[in-house]
């Protein structure tokens, strides 16, 4: 039984309880602006960033540049598990005197707190931040008829990783269309070894044969969110990533998130890699390689330094080209209930700094803004980085969106699917729990 959440129409509770209740002024343009707007100087402002993503040495130079432009003020920096983050910004963004006042947030799960009320009004900010030159379908998860409300923080993008020594052994170059691709790797599967290492649950990497298949998880008519998996560009994606997953891949159909840039090591001497290729996001290189010591003295994995064993390619379309995968990263708000909204400009105004976004690709994350992506480098990992971003997709931007995916109802999908499922039926299945849940509804 797939699981479902009222965690959309709970927060549209707690937010619209927090607007009744006095403690903030309304604006002149209708929104709730803090009754300390003006306050600008001895105050202290928090970010939410998700997870360890951000690198520390960006984490202080936005406190240090903070309280540099913003004499007598600070810049408290709280890191939240990316696992439970939803829960936290349910509980705390209505709450005026606990609320952080800038936040980092899946792109995911933007629109379910942009489309109740839950961000300050960036809009006026737009252009002054980057405007058009900022990540189109992250800007758009972020806005509601037209107005901004939370920008993209940085992205990311997945591409295959793989064993060249093995594909190479085998005969095999790297694949021009989806259809090689699948060919090859279920031709290197072992039992032993994946050809590709997949698991069942897998969904996030999984809906890149849907995109490449032209079908669409769901559509969008006015303000009413269906879901489309019985349509039948979407149901051949399906049925051939059942396909390759059945064919290529020894990982179980209950397991997702794997650590799969493990199975292409080799675990020590004398043993072999468990998997030939894997589908992960660009960071993923520094986990792949032979080992070395750092500068620290700590032992780390080269990021595969040696170019006749690892390889990476983009993963191929239908007809070629590249297929639209889906596109990592985050994006950034300000709570409508930030205390000190000034000052959380100013903070945005530091994140969108031409300085702060070339921090961002120097370390290996997409800036959000497309004139700094120079800063990623020119080698084959960035090129492939920006190639599959500029094609990639983002899950719809639906206002449940964020309890679909608390409810783990694609998991379930997939791994019905993985297990032999007939797709058809499933999806039509899928499709009737779905589309309420995509409106907010149960």
């Amino acid at each position: 039984m797939v699981r479902k959440s009222g965690l959309a129409l709970g927060l549209v509770g707690v937010l619209a309880l927090a607007a009744c209740s006095g403690t903030t002024d309304d604006g002149a343009d209708g929104t709730e602006t803090s009754t300390e707007e003006g306050a600008t100087e001895g105050a202290e402002i928090t970010l939410w960033l998700a997870g360890g993503d951000t690198p520390q040495a960006l984490r202080d130079y936005l406190v240090d540049t903070f309280a540099a432009q913003n004499e007598g003020s600070t810049l408290v920096i709280e890191e939240q598990s990316w696992g439970d983050l939803v829960t936290k910004l349910t509980t705390a963004l209505p709450d005026a005197e606990n609320t952080p006042d800038v936040v980092e947030l899946g792109n995911t799960q933007a629109p379910t707190f942009t489309t109740i009320g839950a961000f300050r009004d960036v809009s006026a900010m737009y252009e002054e931040l980057g405007g058009d030159k900022l990540l189109p379908s992250f800007v758009e998860v972020g806005s509601v008829d037209g107005a901004q409300y939370a920008l993209p923080y940085y992205f990311g993008s997945r591409y295959m990783f793989y064993r060249k020594d093995i594909w190479t052994a085998a005969g095999l170059a790297v694949p021009t269309t989806l259809t090689e691709f699948s060919d090859a790797v279920k031709a290197l599967r072992t039992d032993e070894l994946s050809g590709f290492a997949m698991g069942g649950q897998d969904w996030r990497n999984g809906i890149s044969w849907v995109f490449a298949n032209g079908g669409e998880l769901a559509t969008v008519d006015g303000t009413e969110w269906t879901s489309t998996l019985s349509d039948p560009k979407t149901i051949a994606g399906l049925e051939m990533w059942q396909d390759v997953y059945a064919g290529a891949s020894n990982i179980p159909t209950t397991e997702r998130d794997v650590a799969y840039w493990d199975f292409l090591n080799d675990a020590g001497e004398g043993t072999a890699p468990d998997a030939a290729t894997i589908m992960a996001p660009g960071w993923a290189r520094w986990s792949i390689g032979d080992l070395t010591t750092n500068d620290e003295g700590e032992e780390v994995r080269d990021g595969m330094a040696d170019a006749d064993t690892f390889g990476i390619f983009a993963l191929p379309g239908m007809d070629g080209g590249i297929a639209p995968v889906f596109a990592g990263g985050s994006n950034i708000a300000i709570s409508a209930q930030s205390q000190h909204p000034e000052l959380a400009e100013n903070l945005l105004r530091i994140i969108f700094s031409e300085e702060y976004q070339m921090l961002l690709g120097e370390n290996g994350l997409g800036p959000a803004n497309s004139d700094f992506v120079s800063a990623l480098g020119d080698d084959a990992f960035a090129t492939t980085m920006i190639e599959t971003a500029a094609a990639s997709k983002l899950t719809p931007a639906a206002p449940g969106w964020a309890a679909v995916e608390g409810a783990f109802v694609y998991e379930e999908l997939f791994q019905k699917i993985a297990e032999g499922g007939d797709v058809t039926a499933l999806a039509a299945e899928y499709d009737e729990m779905l589309t309420p849940m995509l409106n907010g509804q149960g």
